[in-house]
């Protein structure tokens, strides 16, 4: 067994401090029957009880008499019955309930049997070792869709809150994560769906561990069953955002043993279970990872020592957080604030920020976390009020309005207060005249600071004693750099293009030469021209514009959201690739490329247009700023006051376009251009707009999971150019794999120096991807590693699997033409962007499709061949791609064109037909329509019908016809059937959980409930087959 020793832990730490493992692999085979065995022992050993429980029966008998002993009373059977018919096992209720019921609402109030009330407990949060930790193995379902027996469970006080799904050594791990999808789709909702209750689930093969939150899961099964005629790729629901376990030095444990004893400890567990999940207002479960977690506890243990200790008031009982951009700094921020607003000698907790679009953005993100946690304030009036409450225990503001109320009120009470100060962006030159003011008004705080790029020595700039982050809060007390999130696939690598625009630029960045040479050179007419058409020329294939569906939640009011403060409204919706942000050097030069690229798209046709705006409001000299510390100088967002009147006029000109573009009212004048600020935030986040040219804005604490791309055409260095380039890098799906940064400038230096200091000095070759040579012929690593490019994979495809002797007998054979055509969609998405990549795709379009015809012909065999019992199988070891085909696959709008020339070639034309066929056949979403685009083929002839108007209605007939037989067939109610049809239509997907499927179906008589399950699951797959065959293709 592996053998683990910890070499420091607090006993206030959830996550241990430092580990070594002396892990010896040995090279014999180890079954999963094995390994659950020796995972099962390791948690006996950690004082979990194990008990046997193989049904449904004897989990509820064990659930009762665990309640019993956390609340300490016995049920009456009528009490049993209610709370747990009523609540524990509502019918109503799915999987967010129930995971908002164990995060918001484990002690409710209960009527007792003698009209009593008593608060009954799932989950003792106060004193978290009150609750039991129980496991169980190999559960069976007999249910669901298909028998099911699962892994490892987790027992809370009787209820299945962590799942553990384990596959042999060698097995890739996202098999694991797959056939917890498949129990989603088959069985977890079946009996009283006791097993809605896992908030975590983790996956493993041994050697590799994660973990991840019940709504992941449960989202991304909802984004699978929509993907539909956009082909939508993953989206944040995904493997993608499964999580490593680490120490607090950010070292991962990927090992089952390992994670055993650190994730399994019993105190650890419960933690992350009772303090460390946060159910969010949009109803997903958030697990906080380690790095969070131990940032958010070192804050505490530093304001609990400034306490005992009475450094409060001091530079000791301070500190600051350095996590990279993009890991999650406000849910930590948040999670700080909320646990240390709780301790009962903190008044208030004030989190600072420094411009008010992010007052603004925070608190939307605050009350995403939780309703009403925190208070913003609009003006220095309402804050001071906010001062005042003692309720009041959370309060976002701005350093601006902070400044106003301390000059104002410098003998207001709440200066003498305990009060927790937090800073955003802490590296921001504002700090410094502020902090001097906190020190010298405020008696009893605590200052801490987060950063993703903070000031030291090296990027320091000024004189005094404020000149680095620590000389402003503190030690820093934990980080998170740029390299960890990548590694650990928090954040994106960059994909870094320096594209020549100037001959000699090295001369031109000479210091020595003067300003104005260097202004006539970089915005020189011809060079904007230039610019701005390779921007036009290479903007679909460095966004993937009009490819690359995806599904979203889309902002649906974003004029009110942004001149009312009205809550946001949210649809799924289908986007198609990403947008981008175009930084410029002034706001002359702004003006010039916003011009010149309505200039260049004049002729285009209005869908050929990309959408783009323009915002500036004042930008200090580059020189002063991006030349010398690196900072990006703020912009002021509030007003455009500072703005000489042509620069202002050319904004509202600007402005207008937009206004036109999106029926909006905006303009310059002060609250307008707040507003408008807002709006074109939100249309960022939302994918509406292609590019937004800045000078400044957007480029430091914006965040769009949209945004893929960044062009530069502006001096960046340092910390500055860490904060823009990051805009880019923000996970997404699986499609989205870097940030693209096209430089118009030579920033390699500054950009390598950057990553040196922010990561370390081997960080460039983790943070930037490498040639294309490199990925299209392949290269050996560091430690001589081999990696396939992709000619070498599409060779190898040629040489072993000819398509003349496709398809494929052998099942050795069928998974090595798995795992290799796999790799070639992988390497191919990564290519894609590459300018290089395009006319050396070695493979035609048609030999694509056949290709990937076999590949989907594997994928739907392979289903099938699932064992039910044993699962020592080599299908355990094969991983499709699906998600990748779907971003290469046809749609109906493809084969209704091929049908279009079909038709206009009097129907005649037998190659077409093929061609229609083989597309047909590599298309995942398009089988299960085959037989209805064969019939339509054979209803059309050579007249001058237009075929789109012919397959409209020829679909809705078909579909009418068919949900017609299914009705009289099945016996079904019509109205609630077509009610559950037509919703299912417009969402996206079939609701075949809870009671609506039992609400369609015939009466039955009580005694026959066997037979009622067996006609309710065959009405399901008929339900499933019908919904497949009709969604996304057109038609009433």
């Amino acid at each position: 067994m592996t053998q683990y020793h910890i070499i420091s832990q607090t006993s206030e730490s959830t996550v241990v401090a430092q580990y070594e493992s002396n892990s010896k692999r040995s090279n014999q085979y180890e079954s999963e029957a094995a390994l659950e065995r020796a995972f099962i022992e390791q948690l006996q050993a950690q004082a979990y009880e194990y008990i046997t429980i193989h049904s449904q029966s004897e989990m509820v008998s064990n659930l009762r008499q665990q309640l019993e002993r956390l609340n300490q009373y016995r049920f009456t059977e009528d009490e049993w019955q209610r709370l747990y018919t009523q609540v524990i096992a509502n019918p109503n209720e799915g999987i967010a309930e129930k995971a908002n019921r164990i995060q918001n609402d484990a002690r409710f109030a209960f009527k007792l049997d003698n009209g009593d009330t008593r608060n009954i407990m799932l989950l003792d949060k106060q004193h978290i070792h009150e609750n039991h930790l129980q496991v169980i193995n190999q559960y069976a379902e007999e249910g669901g869709a298909h028998s099911t027996r699962y892994d490892v469970t987790i027992l809370v006080n009787g209820l299945p809150l962590v799942h553990i799904e384990l596959k042999r050594r060698g097995v890739n791990i996202r098999e694991a994560f797959n056939q917890i999808n498949r129990y989603q789709r088959d069985s977890f909702w079946a009996g009283d769906a006791l097993f809605h209750y896992v908030q975590i689930f983790v996956i493993s093969n041994g050697t590799l561990t994660k973990y991840y939150s019940n709504t992941t899961r449960d989202n991304h099964i909802r984004e699978f069953g929509k993907m539909q005629r956009k082909n939508k790729s993953k989206t944040s629901n995904s493997f993608e955002f499964t999580s490593y376990w680490a120490d607090a030095n950010n070292r991962i444990i990927p090992d089952l043993m390992d994670f055993t004893r650190t994730f399994f400890t019993k105190g650890t567990l419960l933690n992350i279970l009772t303090k460390y999940c946060i159910f969010t207002s949009e109803k997903m479960l958030l697990v906080m990872r380690p790095y969070q977690i131990v940032a958010t506890e070192r804050i505490l243990q530093r304001i609990q020592i400034a306490h005992n200790q009475r450094t409060y008031g001091k530079i000791e009982g301070g500190g600051y957080i350095w996590h990279t951009t993009g890991s999650g700094k406000t849910l930590t921020s948040f999670k700080t604030a909320q646990m240390a607003s709780k301790l009962d000698y903190i008044d208030k907790v004030l989190f600072v920020v420094d411009r008010k679009d992010l007052d603004y953005q925070t608190m939307r993100e605050y009350d995403r976390f939780e309703k009403g946690a925190a208070n913003s304030n609009t003006s220095t009036a309402i804050l001071t009020r906010q001062m005042d409450d003692p309720n009041a225990r959370i309060i976002i503001t701005t350093i601006q309005k902070l400044s106003i109320f301390v000059k104002k009120n410098p003998q207001h009470a709440a200066l003498r207060q305990r009060i927790v100060l937090i800073f955003d962006e802490c590296h921001r030159s504002q700090f410094g005249e502020l902090h001097h003011m906190i020190t010298k008004y405020f008696k009893c705080y605590n200052i801490f600071g987060f950063t993703g790029t903070p000031i030291f020595p090296e990027n320091a700039i000024g004189s005094g004693n404020l000149r680095t982050t620590q000389q402003a809060f503190g030690d820093r007390l934990h980080s998170y750099t740029i390299v960890d999130a990548i590694n650990d696939h928090n954040v994106l690598p960059f994909k870094v293009d320096y594209i020549k625009t100037i001959d000699k630029e090295e001369n031109i960045l000479d210091k020595s030469v003067s300003d104005i040479d260097r202004d006539a050179v970089y915005m020189a007419p011809e060079r904007i021209t230039n610019v701005t058409r390779y921007i036009l020329d290479n903007f679909n294939s460095k966004t993937y514009r009009n490819s690359k569906y995806y599904s979203f939640n889309k902002v649906m009011n974003i004029a009110d959201v942004a001149t009312t403060h009205e809550q946001e409204r949210k649809q799924k919706v289908s986007l198609h690739g990403f947008n981008s942000i175009f930084c410029v050097s002034s706001i002359e030069a702004a003006k010039l490329y916003y011009t010149e690229l309505q200039k260049q798209m004049a002729h285009l046709t209005p869908d050929q247009r990309l959408k783009i705006a323009l915002i500036y409001s004042y930008g200090v000299n580059e020189e002063e700023a991006e030349m010398y510390d690196g900072s990006i100088d703020d912009e002021n967002n509030e007003n455009t006051d500072r703005l000489d009147m042509q620069s202002r006029d050319f904004l509202d000109a600007a402005i207008k376009d937009y206004n036109e573009q999106f029926g909006t009212s905006y303009d310059t004048s002060s609250e307008k251009f707040q507003n408008y600020y807002k709006d074109l935030s939100l249309r960022m986040k939302n994918r509406e707009l292609d590019l937004l040219i800045v000078v400044n804005m957007f480029l430091t604490g914006f965040d769009a999971t949209t945004l893929n791309t960044l062009w530069v055409d502006k001096n960046l260095r340092s910390h500055g150019l860490i904060q823009a380039f990051s805009r880019t890098n923000r996970i997404l799906n699986s499609v989205k794999q870097y940030g693209n940064i096209v430089c118009f400038r030579n920033l390699q230096r500054a950009t390598d120096e950057a990553i040196a200091l922010f990561g370390d000095k081997e960080a460039g070759g983790i943070c930037i991807l490498r040639s294309f040579s490199d990925y299209y012929l392949g290269f050996d690593d560091e430690k001589g590693k081999h990696h396939f490019g992709y000619k070498e994979l599409v060779d190898q495809l040629l040489e072993q699997f000819p398509l003349s002797e496709m398809p494929i007998a052998s099942e050795k054979l069928q998974k090595e033409f798995i795992t290799l055509f796999g790799n070639i969609l992988r390497s191919r998405n990564l290519l894609s962007t590459f300018d290089d990549f395009a006319g050396l795709e070695i493979l035609s379009e048609l030999d694509m499709q056949d290709y990937t015809s076999h590949y989907t012909d594997l994928y739907e065999a392979w289903k099938l061949k699932k064992p039910q019992g044993d699962k020592e199988s080599i299908i355990d070891d094969v991983v499709f791609e699906v998600e990748l085909v779907r971003q290469i696959e046809v749609n109906i709008d493809y084969i209704l064109l091929l049908i279009q020339q079909y038709h206009e070639r009097n129907c005649q034309d037998m190659e077409i037909l093929v061609r229609i066929k083989k597309a047909m056949a590599s298309s995942l979403e398009l089988r299960s329509k085959r037989e209805l685009v064969e019939n339509f083929i054979h209803t059309i002839n050579d007249s001058n019908d237009d075929v789109y108007q012919l397959w409209r209605a020829f679909v809705s007939e078909q579909r009418e016809q068919q949900l017609v037989a299914l009705i009289a067939d099945e016996r079904l109610n019509e109205e609630k059937t077509r009610a559950l049809v037509d919703n299912a239509f417009a969402i996206g997907t079939l609701k075949t959980t809870g009671t609506d499927i039992d609400g369609i179906m015939p009466p039955m008589s009580r005694f026959g409930g066997s037979n009622r399950e067996e006609k309710k699951k065959t009405l399901i797959e008929k339900l499933k087959a019908f919904f497949e065959r009709f969604q996304g293709i057109g038609g009433a």
